[in-house]
């Protein structure tokens, strides 16, 4: 899915600046989050930076990978909040969860109230065909 997602991203317009973009927390702890990008943003004659963890949700529950992907987001946020706080993260969501766990108004509040970011990719045609901010 990393590759798919870099694809995607590209196509969307996004330059990626790094592939596997880390951030140093503390001496001994260290992030890594899947992709570093950057958009020229015309009308605001500024650029957009970004950070994208990329999640597959290949395991058998949904519900538990959900958990996963979110407590790692919230941990990630925190420490790219402290070293860059110009970058907003996104979790890269596979389109079968649209579907899935995301038509649940629980988790959509869940989302919304804990401001996370995310953007929804089509594995098949390699776009991202949603972003949430």
């Amino acid at each position: 899915m990393h590759e798919i997602v870099r694809r995607a991203l590209i196509k969307d317009g996004w330059t990626i600046t790094h592939d596997f973009f880390e951030i140093p927390v503390e001496k001994g702890l260290n992030y890594e989050i899947d992709f570093g990008a950057e958009k020229v943003i015309i009308a605001e004659r500024g650029v957009t930076k970004i950070a994208v963890e990329v999640k597959s949700f290949l395991g058998a529950s949904e519900t538990y990978e959900f958990h996963k992907a979110f407590g790692q987001y919230v941990t990630y946020k925190e420490a790219l909040d402290e070293s860059e706080p110009n970058r907003k993260l996104f979790l890269a969501l596979p389109k079968k969860l649209k579907k899935g766990i995301l038509r649940f108004s629980f988790i959509q509040n869940l989302l919304s109230k804990f401001g996370v970011y995310f953007c929804i990719f089509d594995p098949v045609t390699e776009e991202i065909i949603e972003w949430k901010d």
